[in-house]
């Protein structure tokens, strides 16, 4: 599947680390290396960690595409109605290649 209907919307990228990233995708290549704009790194903490859960700001930001386990598009409207830094989870887990 082709990211091209993507470019110029807000996605959130999860990556084979189990970072969530969210941003503006600027470009893609048959390769999915990815090109974010205004890229928001979530860091959700599970419920048993005193720190809140946050957002780090990361600008324009690169994601080479055998870095890339999920790219999807965001609903807009209900990513606002979430207050991110209140939100608890269990860690994502990394992609294991075997």
């Amino acid at each position: 599947m082709s990211l091209q209907p993507y470019v110029n919307k807000r996605v959130l990228v999860i990556t084979a680390d189990g970072r969530t990233l969210t941003g503006n995708l600027l470009s893609c290549d048959q390769l999915t290396n990815l090109v974010l704009g205004q890229t928001i790194e979530r860091v959700i903490r599970p419920s048993d960690d005193p720190e809140p859960s946050t957002e780090v700001s990361h600008g324009l930001y690169l994601i080479r595409g055998e870095n890339v386990a999920i790219c999807g598009l965001v609903d807009e409207d209900l990513d606002g109605q979430i207050e991110w830094t209140q939100v608890r989870g269990s860690v994502v887990g990394g992609v294991k290649h075997v």
